[in-house]
């Protein structure tokens, strides 16, 4: 049986696979969509991560695929009412990388409050700017999460020990559940307008694609910081480059964009903002997370398949 591994993928877990699998293992076929549906000629599962687009020509390409591996947890580049209708099972790497992406949401929290990440450039040029890097500390603040799910309820796990209270606004968590002890249960405007942190945690969907908009950014506390380690187009970008140009926030870290990679036409709305932290959607990948994620995802595959020997 054959499985076609289209982006990066632990070596390990790869040589694990290939103990009783024929691996085309190639990270570069997520840019090379014609050679992808080309590999997947009689595949009988596929591996991802976020970029590989699975729908449309590389959908119709796996027609013989019984099972997708997804390396995370967002399954927005995944049709899955057309996986279902061919009977293709979408296992994704549930909890593996929940550490991770909660440890990326609280550092980049701090470093935003905090303001001294960009030192370097100034005290090579000589100068010694203490007064503009003071900052504010964590203790004391309130860290709100837009989402209150396995990733989200981790952050605030590791947020508490830094001193933070905590709140959420979640509607698909019963208001008795027990993971809200210690955690206020807002409504989102509340949550905007009276937290210091607001951290994104939930998918990218209908109902949430430019969640944090125009509307929402105007409502925040003003020098608040936004974290998005979620999806990208659940952040109207543009909004959130006019509301930083504007000062009204204390600054934002974005992991996730509403076009991945970033095109040089994408990337020109955030040139020249102050408070800004930019990463190529590495939240969730960390020498840790990278192996259990990619042990996770090829056990599952080998799950289904073995079902099928």
């Amino acid at each position: 049986m054959r499985i076609v591994i289209s982006e990066f993928m632990d070596e390990a877990a790869v040589d694990d696979l290939r103990r009783d699998f024929d691996v085309v293992y190639d990270p570069g076929l997520v840019d090379r969509p014609d050679d992808l549906c080309d590999a997947l000629t009689g595949a009988d599962a596929l591996i991802v991560r976020n970029r590989t687009q699975v729908r449309g020509a590389v959908l119709k390409a796996a027609d013989t695929v019984r099972v997708i591996g997804r390396l995370g947890v967002g399954l927005d580049n995944i049709d899955l009412d057309g996986c279902a209708a061919r009977g293709i099972e979408v296992r994704p790497a549930t909890g593996a990388n929940d550490l991770a992406v909660a440890e990326y949401a609280v550092a980049a929290a701090m470093s935003l409050l905090r303001g001294a990440y960009d030192a370097r450039q100034a005290m090579i040029a000589g100068e010694w700017p203490r007064t503009r890097l003071m900052g504010r500390e964590s203790a004391g603040k309130r860290f709100g999460l837009v989402g209150f799910g396995a990733i989200a309820r981790e952050t605030a796990r590791l947020a508490r020990g830094f001193g933070f209270s905590l709140a959420a606004h979640d509607p698909f968590v019963p208001a008795d559940a027990p993971e809200w002890k210690g955690v206020d249960n807002l409504s989102l405007a509340d949550l905007a307008g009276g937290c210091d942190v607001v951290s994104l945690h939930v998918p990218l969907t209908d109902g949430t694609r430019h969640l944090v908009d125009a509307a929402f950014l105007s409502g925040m506390k003003p020098g608040a910081v936004l974290i998005n380690a979620a999806r990208g187009g659940v952040v109207d970008e543009a909004a959130l480059a006019d509301a930083l140009r504007a000062g009204r926030l204390g600054g934002a870290a974005l992991d996730v964009f509403e076009t991945e990679p970033l095109t040089a036409e994408a990337a020109a709305k955030f040139d020249g903002l102050p408070n800004l932290i930019l990463t190529p959607h590495i939240a969730g990948v960390t020498e840790e997370s990278n192996v259990r994620v990619s042990s996770a995802t090829a056990r599952a595959v080998r799950e289904v398949l073995s079902k099928i020997l």
